[in-house]
């Protein structure tokens, strides 16, 4: 077969989609089949990220042509033009891996794409009108067109036929792993020297995931501070910051925990096990998320999870994480309580007991069998 893929977040994305995307074409090239693939991409980024991908003779990279790369009319190319290439037309089977399907694919080419969360149609002040509106008609055709809707979990699956009444049929749920240097367990002087880097604390409980709203920093600041002072440890955030940054160094400052708390807005992503497995619990406050991969990193680098109630977290964490109400700053001093006063490593045996199934080799067939039609 031929199969297509919208690799435009393989090339450059380098955090939740875009390892998503990686993933997926790993896991087939990995599986040793003899199809053929292309890459549909505006730009490229050569990273060690896609190093593999410039690279692999099983794979051909297809980006707009040279007198459009330089204007708006590339990332339009995406959604749109990317048929009129020729190679396009020969595929057997094309991949949204992310939310949509260029226009008038032909026919012939049986379609999937992934979808990740409804989150913009179930917390749409999260975001902006337009971008509500744009991300509603992108996805809303890319289900009413594809032979086949990926879901990366149950709660993703639930959403897409609540909001937009898809044909129950064609969602077929298929789980993304985390990357495998988080398996990778590290010495304890590579830990020592990663928390030199980033200038952490012995002890810190840990958050990862971008500093916005849905994140919910807050809830978990303020239940920070409700631990006894003497002798807790720190609290580290690590990710990018949004506009709710001024409201979580706001809230810090209020608390009077600003020696207390560390910011790491650009961590490479090569460090992050290390930095995981240096923690002391994992802490993710989240609202929603329509898997939430943060809590799958953290199990697979050891480490207890005290994560929320609701969405898709008891999914993603299992029966033997800590979860608490994520608008309830006690619950989760209480949890955080809990798990740092005890003997946690029954608990962190049978959260990696849990977390095996959403390795990529638990769900390589899955993936292979989605492109059977």
């Amino acid at each position: 077969m031929k199969i297509g893929f919208d690799a435009k977040r393989l090339f450059n994305n380098f955090t939740g989609l875009g390892n998503y995307s990686r993933f997926v074409v790993d896991t087939l090239l990995e599986a040793g089949t003899t199809h053929n693939y292309c890459l549909y991409t505006p730009k490229k980024k050569n990273r060690p990220e896609t190093k593999r991908y410039l690279q692999d003779p099983h794979l051909k990279i297809i980006t707009p042509p040279s007198w459009m790369k330089p204007s708006p009319l590339a990332a339009i190319w995406r959604s749109t033009l990317p048929i009129s290439a020729k190679e396009f037309s020969s595929l057997n089977i094309y991949h949204g891996l992310s939310h949509e399907l260029p226009l008038g694919i032909p026919s012939h080419v049986k379609t999937i794409v992934t979808i990740h969360d409804l989150i913009f149609l179930r917390y749409p002040q999260f975001y902006s009108r337009f971008d509500v509106m744009m991300h509603h008609q992108k996805v809303k055709h890319a289900c009413r067109s594809a032979d086949r809707i990926i879901a990366v979990s149950e709660q993703t699956a639930k959403d897409i036929i609540q909001f937009l009444k898809a044909d129950p049929a064609k969602i077929k749920v298929i789980y993304q792993g985390c990357h495998r240097q988080f398996r990778h367990k590290h010495r304890p002087e590579e830990i020592a020297a990663v928390r030199k880097k980033y200038d952490l604390p012995e002890r810190y409980i840990l958050m990862v995931g971008s500093i916005e709203s849905r994140k919910n920093a807050i809830t978990l600041l303020k239940a920070f501070a409700m631990l006894p002072k003497d002798g807790r440890p720190g609290l580290v955030l690590v990710g990018k910051g949004t506009t709710y940054l001024d409201q979580v160094k706001s809230t810090i400052a209020a608390l009077h925990i600003e020696k207390e708390v560390a910011l790491i807005h650009h961590a490479a992503f090569s460090d992050l096990p290390a930095i995981y497995q240096g923690a002391t619990v994992f802490a993710y406050p989240s609202l929603f998320e329509g898997f939430g991969i943060p809590i799958i990193e953290a199990i697979e680098s050891g480490i207890p999870v005290l994560t929320s109630k609701g969405s898709c977290f008891a999914e993603a964490g299992g029966p033997h994480a800590w979860y608490a109400d994520p608008q309830l700053p006690e619950q989760w001093a209480s949890g955080l309580k809990e798990i740092l006063g005890s003997n946690n490593h029954p608990h962190i045996a049978l959260q990696h007991e849990h977390v095996l199934k959403f390795r990529p080799e638990q769900n390589r067939e899955n993936l292979l069998n989605s492109y059977l039609f």
